[in-house]
């Protein structure tokens, strides 16, 4: 049952990671219904190394596009590859120095249902006002090599907000940030990707530390269930949204996002 559970939570981990809805929004909810008989120690661990499998997603279908080494015919290095790394270390700058100010205190102080749903709502409500203004805008950037320093640091402080507060989505809010910036849905979606990478591995780094290695067989199979089943959840969605955003735009995340705000609220009210 315990392996059971933990897949459903990769599942969700999978779908929401990627698409710009919020996975804390729902792991808080689905942590309502179904709960790991875990300590709340590894429960925490466990929520953000899962992460690492959708991360590991990103770095299977772009390896072509993040791997900066070629062959000696080539010159040895890719210099837009490492650009490009340099612009995503330099996006992730801002929430850097908020973690090393703050460390766990923004997360004990908005690590709620209130939060949560405020800005899955709010988020939402901007997903729609942007896309609208957005319309009939000619992007400035197509693809992520046309991406600056200078914008790159501005996506990184609008990930600031999905790092203080919960429900806000970490790849809604770049996503947002990069189209506000001028970048087409594609960039900004790929960018989205490439910065995960970095923020997720040092973040699961971190409270795996803190847990300590000690874990014990029944918590490494569910661990590990986790991370499997995000892993090829991801894959598929990220595939996904690359395709489905070539053709629509991000609106219909914005009014689901709206209405699972409202479910937050409605239920944690009558609890």
């Amino acid at each position: 049952m315990e392996i059971l559970i933990a897949v459903l939570f990769g599942i969700v981990e999978g779908v929401t990671e990627w698409l710009p809805i919020s996975s804390t929004g729902h792991m808080i909810l689905l942590n309502e219904f179904v709960s790991l008989p875990v300590s709340e120690e590894f429960m925490e661990m466990f929520l953000v190394v899962i992460q690492l499998g959708a991360i590991l997603a990103v770095v299977l279908l772009f390896w072509r596009e993040i791997w900066p080494f070629t062959s000696k015919e080539n010159g040895w290095v890719k210099k837009d590859t490492f650009s490009m790394w340099f612009k995503i270390l330099a996006a992730c700058i801002p929430a850097a120095v908020l973690e090393l100010v703050f460390g766990e205190g923004m997360e004990e102080l908005f690590y709620n249902y209130q939060t949560v749903s405020i800005m899955l709502i709010v988020v939402g409500v901007l997903f729609i006002l942007i896309e609208n203004w957005n319309k009939d805008r000619r992007p400035e950037v197509e693809d992520i090599s046309g991406i600056t320093y200078r914008m790159a640091v501005y996506i990184g402080i609008f990930q600031l907000a999905a790092a203080m507060l919960p429900g806000t989505s970490r790849s809604g809010a770049t996503i947002i940030g990069g189209l506000v910036l001028g970048l087409s849905r594609t960039a900004a979606a790929e960018f989205t990707f490439y910065l995960a990478i970095p923020v997720m591995f040092g973040a699961s780094l971190i409270k795996v530390l803190k847990f300590g290695m000690a874990f014990s067989a029944s918590e490494i199979w569910i661990l590990s269930a986790g991370l499997l089943t995000a892993f090829a959840v991801s894959v598929f969605v990220i595939r996904f949204l690359m395709g489905y955003i070539k053709k629509h735009d991000f609106k219909v995340f914005g009014w689901y996002r709206i209405v699972l705000g409202g479910i937050v609220i409605l239920y944690f009210s009558f609890l």
